[in-house]
């Protein structure tokens, strides 16, 4: 297996990370002080199907780890408890169109582990592809440290994701983030 990998990457660098399956790999971003991290996957589902998991609360739950609240709208909002370390994620839906885009402000207060706090955003579009779905994921402007620490455990909820969706038990979040962690470059450094 081939892995490009830069410990020192430069404003504006793309890396490419690779993992045994290249199609489920992520991209990491550096643009000045911030980074954007985007995957894109092939799902098995119909495209209403994935929409509703990332759009209703009850499987952002078990696959995201997620106690989620949408004003479902354009101009609605979000309020999720998210993920392993419960960040109190707030923001605005910039983009509502089922069951195609989902985009939305993340926007968490500053905490001990992120101590400026993170204003980005996040993008979901979906496009059908056969009998399955192409998912994108884009989260921009990130700031470098967050986004270094963040692209395995992303990784480990679209993994997650898949399992919800193949009704299959879901892989161990903290299992996953260790297994693909050294795929991805900088995080000893960060």
């Amino acid at each position: 297996m081939h892995r490009q990998v830069s410990r020192h990457a430069d404003p504006g660098d793309r890396i490419q990370v690779t993992t045994p399956h290249s199609s489920r790999a992520g991209t990491l971003t550096f643009e000045g002080d911030y980074a954007t991290i985007s995957f894109e996957r092939r799902i098995r589902h119909p495209i209403q199907v994935v929409w509703a998991a990332l759009t209703e609360s009850e499987h952002l739950a078990r696959w995201y780890m997620t106690r989620a609240r949408l004003d479902a709208r354009q101009g609605g909002s979000i309020d999720y408890w998210s993920g392993p370390a419960q960040y109190h994620v707030t923001g605005k839906i910039l983009t509502w169109q089922p069951p195609r885009v989902f985009e939305h402000e993340w926007n968490v207060e500053p905490r001990k582990e992120l101590p400026k706090g993170e204003k980005s955003i996040v993008r979901w579009e979906l496009t059908p592809d056969g009998d399955g779905t192409i998912l994108r994921i884009t989260h921009k402007r990130l700031t470098r440290p967050t986004a270094i620490g963040f692209i395995s455990g992303i990784h480990a909820f679209l993994d997650r994701l898949e399992d919800e969706l193949d009704g299959v038990p879901l892989v161990d979040w903290r299992t996953r983030v260790d297994e693909v962690r050294a795929n991805y470059p900088g995080w000893e450094a960060r």
